[in-house]
């Protein structure tokens, strides 16, 4: 319908998460739009970050140094990791700038459902870690949904026998929420881990 070049976009672009097929089109003709030189700087871009992007070899974290700036950082507390599931959770807790220890980028969470097992995260690189180091602290800081629960336990449980201290982050009634439309579990969790003041 379009020539093959378009469809050839489209395709490509729809096999992005979270892009179905009205959005790919949206987006492959909002690029067909483009100058030529800003469609050019964006495939540039796309080759620069398929080319040069790798994995940290200590967090795991995605980075086009090794050691990235984090690991590399004499001023972070070394002796804590935050476990996070995704470069952008270590993105927002940065963006924070209340935490100074390292990270641990596991790539996911365990969902058997999904065929995601120990295996498919990096959590022996975690492990590798801990025991090369003197780790004192792991917070673990996997998102509160089932998957994220599991894999907090999961962990907790290896690192345990480690002599490691393992800690999860704090959930509970969001800032400017109202506790009428808040569910029982968060409520109950925001009522255990409340703190005096």
């Amino acid at each position: 319908m379009y020539g093959e070049p378009v469809t050839q976009l489209i395709e490509s672009l729809s096999r992005l998460p979270g892009i179905g097929g009205k959005s790919a089109q949206r987006l492959a003709f909002h690029i067909i739009r483009m100058p030529k030189d800003r469609a050019e700087g964006l495939a540039d871009a796309i080759l620069t970050a398929a080319n040069n992007v790798q994995y940290c070899s200590i967090c795991c974290n995605l980075t086009d140094s090794d050691p990235c700036s984090i690991c590399d950082s004499v001023k972070r507390d070394a002796n804590t990791i935050m476990l996070v599931e995704d470069p952008r959770d270590m993105a927002a807790y940065e963006r924070t700038h209340e935490y100074h220890g390292m990270y641990h980028v596991l790539h996911g969470v365990l969902s058997p459902m999904n065929g995601v097992g120990p295996n498919d995260l990096k959590i022996a690189e975690l492990l590798k870690r801990i025991q090369a180091n003197d780790i004192t602290e792991v917070i673990t800081a996997t998102n509160p949904t089932v998957e994220g629960e599991a894999t907090a336990m999961y962990i907790s449980k290896l690192l345990k026998p480690l002599g490691v201290k393992v800690t999860r982050i704090a959930h509970g009634v969001p800032v400017g929420g109202d506790l009428e439309f808040v569910d029982e579990v968060t409520l109950t969790r925001a009522l255990n881990g409340r703190i005096e003041i």
